[in-house]
């Protein structure tokens, strides 16, 4: 039998040619809130939480939050740091996980800085394989806007197929237009059915 969510180990941290993705810890409020004020006008435009700038006190709540959600197989969020040091490049995760397929969504964004490096695809990329390799993940799905076209090509550069344009999907966050979503996807062969659909 499978166990549930709570009870599976896996590790909460793992290395690229360049980064060490790791899950957030108490602590990190102050360099997340510093990445996120120097990315705002890119997160403003394509991030629905991104409303408004949050204090520090905001950002360590919210990593708080992260590590318990981490803890408890809700939510799985990584901190993109530069290896070797504790500059957060960005931050990756897996989301809106249904733990009896397993599947999971995978989310990205890059500190103003460090964008048009390849970081986003290398976390992204790394993220995937590790869904695969730790929590026997059998489909993966990147969604973005349509409009945004580098997050867009992303999931091309790391072998997700483009599964849907969802049309008129959602409303955007800031100016409440209609806008389409691109969904991308990958799909891992099942074990129990040796086939991948």
């Amino acid at each position: 039998m499978d166990l549930p969510p709570i009870l599976r180990d896996f590790p909460h941290s793992f290395d690229t040619a360049r980064l060490t993705i790791r899950r957030p810890e108490p602590g990190d409020g102050p360099e997340i809130n510093a990445a996120i004020r120097e990315t705002w006008s890119d997160l403003a435009e394509w991030m629905p939480w991104a409303l408004r700038r949050p204090t520090v006190e905001e950002s360590e709540e919210f990593v708080r939050r992260a590590h318990v959600k981490f803890l408890e197989r809700e939510d799985l969020m990584f901190l993109m740091l530069e290896k070797g040091g504790a500059t957060v490049v960005g931050a990756c995760g897996l989301h809106r996980m249904d733990w009896t397929v397993p599947s999971f969504e995978i989310g990205y964004w890059c500190r103003a800085r460090f964008q048009s490096n390849g970081y986003a695809t290398e976390a992204a990329g790394a993220l995937a394989d590790f869904a695969v390799r730790e929590l026997s993940a059998r489909r993966l799905v990147i969604k973005c806007d349509a409009e945004n076209v580098r997050s867009a090509a992303i999931p091309r550069r790391i072998g997700f197929v483009h599964e849907a344009t969802l049309r008129n999907d959602r409303r955007h966050h800031l100016s409440g237009e209609l806008r389409d979503t691109l969904v991308f996807a990958r799909v891992i062969a099942d074990p129990r059915t040796d086939r991948a659909r």
